[in-house]
């Protein structure tokens, strides 16, 4: 740092200075900015959006305003209770009660005052069916959005991760999925599917991307309009080197243009919005059980995202938490090679609960119901392995479901599966024992397993795991598939594997802060003039997972909230 010359200018000045541009951040600032302070949002990336911008786009807001519109009502104790039983614990954190109270007025703000909309997740249940869960009406997710509004900015908006994406084009959950994946089925779903093909095209022809954005894609964008629509400056290839820290306040930060160090002054506050630290081997060494090194995980978030919101408040003495029981969102993924000789992470969030798949470990048995959450299988996985094993498992499947839904990185029908195999990433064989030889899989164990499964899946019965009971497992299954969604014999060869490796979505540990997303220090007081939101603030749930959407939900409500607290507004 010392070694850059600083530039002989007046340091930037503003209201409120936000690091880093994920939803968060975005939320933060445009909140800043409706209520008429002037934000500047750095971001050290050349693109903006973060994890957001790769997420679906799901946010979990209880008693939501689009879910009250549908006649969905609830009373707010129904929450508490499922959230204490999946917390485990019979008193919430004061921040919890905060997101419950404000979590709807923050999509009622949004929705009525800038360019972000939602949809109603209104058919989307909770992860697990104890207590107090819901059947729908907990999520919502932001609608598309036409990329060409940004005007010259889409180029700064992060693209939707390319290895789950097609040539680019985001693929919506639900009914847009649905119509890819009956394509060759429908001659209804041919003709979508067609279109949006054929919309991508010229999008990448006209504009060299597309503009038909969804998912998380589409809540950075909408995010994004709004910030340029209030004027909120954006700095992107722009890394903070460190926090201001005059009489015990930040006042700002110091940061690095065109190879120059440049102050930025923040007279209300600093917004740590980093994105946690799922690519930092050091933390992630202390806080990953299985990754003592710091390798051995492999995240699905950016490469970016390598834990500066929690060095920067470290370095003002602000606290990380260490005692959450799961320190990040896991979440199983297979090792996709790239060309510089590195992989990336493909998340196995979809295909683990269609018929015709089961997961095994190196001895060929099942350890875990592949329909439940991501983070849940891999809770599973790390149960089931003693000290001695790798987490590592397998995802198995035949020649019919993957041409249906594809595995992993590998496309479903018409793409074929050759390039796949050639490059490492996809194993197959005619038979199920020439497939665990290939694997390194016990091969009499795993056609027994094999064989058990079929006999019960055709009954639409599980009885060692269970799948396909609960609502959540039916709705990641497959609808026209019967007697159980989610339950499908393996007997088509040749068969298909690919290796899962532990890695996660996200990070859960991070800076204590109270209920105004203030950061707080090691005797529990809040740092003035610092706050930190999203993965760079400690989890509200405590190292648990209850369902989807319970990184995005907090993390834009606790952005508006630390947005009101800076502008002076509090009820």
């Amino acid at each position: 740092m010392s070694a850059l010359p600083s530039m002989n200018v007046d340091p930037l000045i503003c209201d409120v200075l936000v690091i880093g541009s994920g939803a968060s951040g975005l939320a933060t600032a445009v909140t800043c900015a409706e209520l008429g302070l002037n934000v500047i949002v750095v971001e050290k990336e050349p693109v903006l959006g973060g994890a957001s911008a790769w997420s679906g786009g799901w946010l979990w807001i209880p008693r939501n305003p689009l879910a009250v519109a549908e006649g969905i009502v609830e009373e707010l104790e129904q929450a508490r209770t499922y959230l204490r039983h999946e917390l485990h614990s019979d008193v919430l954190d004061p921040r919890m009660e905060t997101f419950l109270e404000h979590g709807p007025k923050m999509v009622e703000f949004f929705q009525h005052h800038t360019e972000v909309r939602f949809f109603s997740g209104s058919k989307m249940p909770d992860f697990h069916a104890s207590e107090g869960f819901a059947r729908g009406g907990r999520s919502v997710c932001a609608l598309p959005f036409d990329g060409r509004r940004l005007g010259p900015w889409i180029k700064k908006l992060r693209r939707p991760l390319d290895i789950i994406s097609l040539a680019g084009m985001g693929i919506a959950g639900g009914a847009d999925l649905n119509h890819f994946l009956n394509a060759t089925r429908s001659a209804r779903s041919m003709l979508y599917a067609g279109k949006r093909l054929l919309r991508h095209a010229r999008d990448l022809i006209c504009h060299g991307r597309g503009m038909h954005l969804v998912n998380g894609n589409a809540l950075v964008a909408r995010l994004l309009k709004s910030a340029l629509d209030r004027n909120v400056r954006l700095l992107t290839d722009t890394p903070v080197h460190e926090l201001l820290h005059e009489d015990q306040r930040v006042v700002g930060a110091r940061i690095e243009r065109a190879g120059r160090m440049v102050e930025i002054r923040a007279g209300r506050g600093v917004v740590l919005a980093c994105g946690g630290f799922p690519h930092d081997r050091q933390r992630i060494a202390r806080h990953f059980a299985h990754a003592p090194d710091g390798n051995g995980h492999l995240s699905a978030a950016p490469k970016g995202n390598t834990g500066d919101g929690l060095r920067l408040g470290e370095s003002v003495g602000a606290r990380i938490a260490s005692d959450l029981p799961h320190a990040a969102a896991w979440a199983p993924v297979s090792r996709v090679p790239r060309e510089d000789g590195g992989f990336s992470g493909f998340p196995h969030l979809m295909e683990r609960a269609k018929p015709g798949f089961l997961a095994v470990r190196q001895d060929g048995r099942r350890f875990v119901n592949e329909a439940d959450s991501y983070h849940d299988y891999m809770c599973a996985l790390f149960d089931a392995c003693g000290p001695a094993e790798p987490p590592v498992s397998w995802l198995i499947c035949d020649h019919r479901a993957q041409r249906r839904y594809g595995l992993g990185w590998s496309r479903p029908f018409p793409f074929p599966t050759a390039s796949y195999v050639r490059r490492g990433y996809l194993f197959k064989d005619a038979t199920l024992a020439g497939l665990a030889r290939q694997c390194g899989i016990d091969a009499p164990q795993l056609e027994t397993t094999v064989n058990t499964f079929n006999q019960f899946a055709e009954k639409g019965c599980d009885p060692e795991f269970g799948r396909g009971e609960s609502l959540y497992n039916k709705n990641q299954g497959e609808a026209l598939h019967g007697p159980n969604p989610s339950l499908g014999s393996l007997r088509q060869g040749p068969f298909y594997a690919v290796k899962l490796v532990p890695g996660s979505l996200g990070t859960f540990a991070g800076l204590k802060t109270d209920a105004c997303a203030r950061v707080l220090d090691n005797d529990e007081a809040p740092i003035p003039g610092l706050f930190a939101v999203g993965n760079d603030m400690n989890s509200i749930m405590n190292g648990y997972y209850p369902s989807g959407g319970i990184t995005l939900g907090p993390g834009m409500t606790f952005g508006f909230i630390a947005g009101r607290t800076l502008a002076g507004q509090t009820d």
